[in-house]
């Protein structure tokens, strides 16, 4: 009986010693910044790349007048229409375009991409056309050449268009229906 009483003793000790206040583990951390630094870098470089051929196709295209935007990206008119209303949030746009990569080969033509309809900034749209658009007025074209971080970016559309790719999307806007409040 009496090991028995010790055995419950020496059980309910280390009971008591198991529910004491124990300190969490510190997350290992890296504060020198390395990482961030060497993505800061690779994407500078990635960018500095991407400016430098789309200047040469800028140069090369003399048809056009391209025109930088506050977003980063380049376009010129290649038809512009004696309409002076531009799309604003919650218009309803009808717009048709192709795709093509820097050098003119098609990605996405505007036959398998279809006519477009788009609620300006309430639906999801590839960033730089979401911005685009809104530079545009019913009847124009327009030849957007988007950087890759204006286009799909690091992940690419999942489909045709790749990793970090730059693109050019031609761009006619058919008619813009604003919103009815």
């Amino acid at each position: 009986m009496k090991t028995f009483k010790y055995i419950v003793l020496i059980g309910f000790t280390a009971f008591l010693a198991s529910c004491s206040e124990k300190q969490a583990r510190k997350p290992i951390s890296h504060s020198s910044g390395s990482f961030m630094k060497e993505s800061i870098d690779r994407n500078k470089k990635l960018n500095a790349k991407e400016k430098e051929a789309i200047t040469k196709i800028i140069k090369k295209d003399t048809a056009n007048i391209y025109n930088i935007s506050e977003k980063g990206f380049w376009y010129a008119y290649v038809s512009k229409s004696s309409e002076n209303v531009a799309p604003v949030k919650g218009d309803m746009v009808t717009f048709d375009y192709e795709v093509t990569d820097l050098y003119g080969n098609i990605i996405y033509s505007k036959a398998e991409l279809k006519t477009q309809n788009y609620y300006v900034d309430k639906q999801q749209i590839m960033g730089g056309l979401r911005n685009g658009i809104k530079l545009m007025h019913k009847g124009d074209i327009v030849k957007f050449i988007f950087p890759s971080q204006s286009a799909y970016g690091y992940h690419g559309d999942d489909k045709k268009i790749g990793t970090n790719q730059p693109i050019i999307c031609t761009v006619t806007l058919n008619d813009i229906k604003k919103e009815t409040k």
